[in-house]
Parts: structure tokens; sequence; C-alpha cells
């Protein structure tokens, strides 16, 4: 099909008779799980890095921090370059250069050759991440999304536990000798399948109107997430000196800026980098307001527990991962019954309930962490860990779905890409945090002896922390619709999507 005959061409609510669609889920999601599994496997491995390669501890903290970053900084424009140029093609291109990253990512030579490489392949994800809502919410009618994003959170629950699992069997296993390289290589069969396939199963979805790239929008979007993220990422390396407490006072200078850009960008001709009418809907403002803070708690417990176990509890790298498995099965379970089941009988109240559910887990872990000390088992950990997992899937799924419901199907790439960007701020932020509500009641000079009672008390001190996160999230909930406007609607019986006064996209054969 031409441009010409694309401009012209109808604007359909998506088939519910095309079975392609199924098969475009499964492709995408396996996109999806193939960076959540990436943000986390590398960190299980890093001891095997840095022996292997000699890496110094700055290089270590680039291998991770250099992909968040990358990832962080280029979400917004992602989904633009997707709403822009068709979501499959931009998906594709994406999938494509993760899959060419994560073989550099494997071959490289030292440890220069392997922090770019991450850096590429955060780059690369954040053009691929951002298209997987955009097909979703472009492919599927509205009375079909809320099982659509059931999957979702289902994926995001095992992808996010599952990383540590597989990196630890990939690295102990030190399958024909490479040691470390394998959490990376794993990527490049399921990249070309997936490519393959995409380009098959994949329906083109675009913006109707003819957008462009805000260039001025990427620079200051791209600076300011960069001199937020980066002293995060660094304080503690380098001692929280004041040049970092002056970057991210102006990343909120910049951030401003970029505000009054895109408004004028938006008035000037229609085509802003950020869709600034998207914060009007109540909806999307609130549910990015809760992404961000659940981003600040997940990002403290994930990396605090892994510390805790593997250096306070001495274990090893595999029964850290398997000790995980619960809570991955908890919020895979939770999160398909909460959307498919609960949320359109229920609505926001299942939310707030995750987010009770999922604190009581917290609180139980907590005390069972006190009480038990050193010698706390895998088993005595299930309990809170399968609370814990319940509320968090109770929450992921249908958030998502509240966020997009009442966005306009024709700014889905700008949406998602925002999603994205605040779970990924909220995340930095979250670390950042660590230094604070766990190293900062660890003397820096510990004796052998007094490592694991240490770390089991920072354990225990930052999970109160999480806890009280979690009950901000609660009241930041009540600013959220009471009923997801999709589940109104399949309730009435209606195909069609949200009334928005906006025009539906292009979908391309």
């Amino acid at each position: 099909m031409h441009s010409t005959d694309i401009a012209h061409a109808p604007t359909p609510e998506p088939a519910t008779g095309d079975r392609r669609r199924w098969f475009a889920l499964a492709i995408v999601m396996t996109a999806a799980f193939m960076d959540l599994v990436d943000v986390t496997i590398v960190n299980i491995a890093v001891p095997s890095i840095q022996r292997d390669e000699g890496a110094t501890f700055s290089q270590i903290q680039w291998i991770t921090a250099g992909y968040a970053l990358a990832f962080a900084a280029g979400l917004v424009t992602g989904g633009r370059l997707g709403d822009i140029h068709g979501r499959k093609r931009v998906f594709l291109v994406g999938i494509g250069g993760f899959t060419v990253a994560s073989a550099l990512c494997g071959l490289a030579v030292n440890p220069e050759m392997l922090v770019a490489s991450r850096i590429l392949q955060g780059a690369m994800a954040a053009l691929m991440v951002p298209q997987v809502l955009s097909i979703v919410h472009a492919t599927f009618p509205a009375h079909e999304r809320g099982k659509v994003f059931g999957l979702f959170g289902a994926i995001v629950g095992l992808g996010a536990v599952s990383g540590p699992l597989l990196g630890a069997l990939l690295t102990e296993g030190n399958l024909f000798g490479l040691e470390w390289r394998p959490i990376f290589l794993i990527n490049l069969p399921v990249g070309v399948a997936a490519l393959f396939l995409g380009s098959r199963f994949i329906t083109e979805s675009k913006a109707p109107r003819a957008l462009k790239l805000d260039l001025p929008g990427v620079a200051l979007v791209t600076l300011a997430l960069l001199m937020l993220l980066y002293p995060l990422t660094r304080g503690r390396e380098l001692g929280w000196p004041v040049r970092g407490y002056v970057s991210m006072a102006g990343a909120l200078v910049v951030f401003a800026a970029l505000v009054a850009y895109e408004r004028a960008k938006g008035a000037r001709d229609g085509s802003p980098l950020i869709e600034l009418s998207l914060f009007r809907v109540k909806s999307f403002a609130a549910g990015i307001a809760v992404q961000t803070v659940f981003g600040v708690g997940l990002g403290v417990f994930f990396l605090v527990w892994t510390l805790y176990m593997q250096i306070g509890l001495g274990w090893s790298a595999l029964r850290a991962g398997l000790t995980g498995v619960p809570f991955s099965v908890a919020v895979s379970v939770a999160a398909g019954m909460s959307v498919q089941q609960l949320v359109p009988r229920f609505g926001r109240k299942v939310l707030q309930a995750g987010a009770l559910v999922m604190a009581a887990g917290v609180l139980i872990y907590l005390v069972e962490a006190g009480h038990y000390g050193l010698g706390i088992t895998s088993w005595q950990m299930a309990l809170p860990l399968v609370v814990m997992g319940a509320g968090m899937g109770l929450i992921v799924a249908p958030l998502t779905d509240a966020v997009l419901s009442e966005v306009p199907r024709e700014h889905a790439g700008s949406a998602s890409g925002l999603i994205n960007t605040v779970q990924q701020m909220g995340h930095a932020l979250g670390l950042g945090l660590v230094s604070v509500v766990f190293f900062g009641v660890i003397d820096e000079r510990l004796a052998p002896a007094e490592v694991g009672p240490a770390f089991v008390d920072g354990f225990t001190h930052a999970l109160g922390w999480v806890a009280a996160v979690l009950g901000a999230i609660f009241l930041l909930m009540f600013a959220l619709p009471k009923r997801p406007a999709q589940h109104v609607e399949a309730a009435a019986g209606a195909e069609e999507a949200p009334v928005t006064g906006e025009k539906e996209p292009e979908l391309v054969p």
C-alpha cells in the first residue's frame, strides 16, 4: 500500500475475527519478556564477568547502569517513532538491533566493548518496548484488551523474577566453557524467530496524520533524564558529590523547559514529542503518578533483597533465584485473575486491595527476617513472598489497563513510552534511595562476622520503607477512575473504542 493510499484508507476498529492478532500478541510479549529478563539477568553474573574480564568496579557499574540510562532516555522517543513510522516497522528495527547488541555483548573481548554493547542494547530496547503496548492497543478491540493486559501482567511478573534464576542457571552451568556469555547469547535464537514471525503476523499501525520527530524535544528529554538518573546511578560509588545534587536540581529546570517547549510546539504544529493533553485525562495522570511511586518501591526491594540473600545470608546465586519462584508464580496467577475476573466486578478496589496485600506481605517478611535472623530458610520466606506476589499481581496488569483505558489510540505510542519512562525513573529513584534506607544503617567497615547481622538489620529497615511506599500508593489510587472505560463498555456489550474525539489509527495490512 502506498503512502497516498494510507492517507485515505478507512480507520476501522480492530477486527475480532483476525487470528493473526494472537500470533502478534505472542511475538510482542516474547520481546517484552526478553527485555524484562535482560534487565535483571546481568546482576547475577557480575562476579563471573568481573573475574573473567578483569573489569573494574566502575566498569561493572556501567554494564548495568548503561543499559538503564539508554533505555530510560530513549523510551519516549521510541514511542513517538512508532507513531510516525509505523509501530510494526519500529518494533522490528528494535528487536533486530537488540539481537545484534546481545551478540556483541556475548562476544565482547574486553569490558569497554561490553559496556558499549549494553548501552546499544538499552537504546534498541527503547525502540522495541514502547511498541508492545501500542501494538496491543491498536490491534485488539476495547472489549478484549482487559484479557490481553492480564496476560501482559503475568509476563511482567514472570520476567521480573525469572531473570535472576535464568542468569544463575546459565552462569553456574558454564555452558561450553563460556562462563557468563550465554546470558546474552540466549537472546539470539529468540530474537531471530521474533523478527521473522513478527514480519509475517503483526499488522502495521500508525498515527493517522503526518507527525514529525521533535528533535529539540528529544534533546531536552534525554538531557533531563540523564541529569537525573546518572547521579542516582553513580552517586554512592562517587561518594554523593555536590555536583550530583546540582545536576538533579538542574534536571527539574530542564523538565520545566521541556514542558514549556512542548506546549508551544503543540500549539504551533500539533506534533510534540510528549502529548501534554494526555495529562488532562485523569486516569492517565493518576496512573502515571502511581506507576512512578510503585517503581520506587520495587527498585528498593529487589536490589536490597538480592544483597540480603547473596551477601548477608551467603546464599548462592542459584539458591537466591529459586527462592523467588513462589513470588513469580503468585504474580502471574494474581495478574490473570485480576483483569479477567476481579476488575470487571470491583474496579479500582482491586488495585487498592493489591497495595494493601503487598504491604502485608512486606510486613510479614520484616517480622520473619528479624525473628529468624541468619537462620532463615527459603521455605520460611515462601509465605511473605506469595502474599507480596499476589498483591503485586493485583496491581500490575489492571494498572496498565487503567492508565491507557481512556487514551486515544492515536497517541498510544507516546502514552506507552511515558508509562515505561516513569517506571524506569521510579526504579532509578528507588535504587538511589537504597544508599539511604539500606546502606545508611550499615557501617562502612565491618568484620566478616558482622556482615550477616548488619545486612539483616538493613533489610528489615528497608522493608519498613517499602511498606510506607505501598501505603502512599494506596492513597494515590483514589485518583484513579472507579472502573476503566473498556470494562464499562464490555459490560454493556459495546465493541467500539472509548469515544475520545480523536481519529482512529491507520491499520496497514
